[in-house]
């Protein structure tokens, strides 16, 4: 189910990536594997409420949460393929997704700081 917020499903399309991608972890870094997702299902919920939340200064706290999360999954895929669990192609195209989930982020706040002022 597609959602009107743009930012959600962004999200969601990065979790199927990872789904399709992040398949064959070795045992040994299987820990990043699970921190991979339990970050990416974190930022989710962090999106529900961040969205539905009418406290604008509190959006702003949850919206630099989010910037921070998008960094800690760049940092752990830049970690997978340092590891060569992912490919230079599949690295990159992650950074692109991050690249632009972490711009509409940014976006996102400066519209909510706009209306609080």
């Amino acid at each position: 189910m597609k959602e009107n917020f743009k930012i959600i499903n962004l999200t969601k399309d990065l979790l199927d990536k990872f789904d399709k991608y992040l398949t064959n972890f070795p045992n040994k870094d299987i820990e990043l594997k699970k921190d991979i997702y339990t970050t990416s299902y974190e930022m989710l919920k962090l999106l529900y409420e961040c969205n539905s939340s009418n406290d604008l200064k509190l959006r702003v706290v949850l919206q630099d949460k989010l910037v921070s999360y998008v960094k800690f999954l760049d940092f752990m895929i830049s970690r997978c393929y340092k590891k060569q669990i992912i490919n230079q192609k599949r690295y990159l195209k992650f950074g692109e997704d991050f690249e632009y989930i972490y711009a509409s982020l940014i976006k996102w706040k400066a519209t909510t700081v706009k209306s609080i002022s």
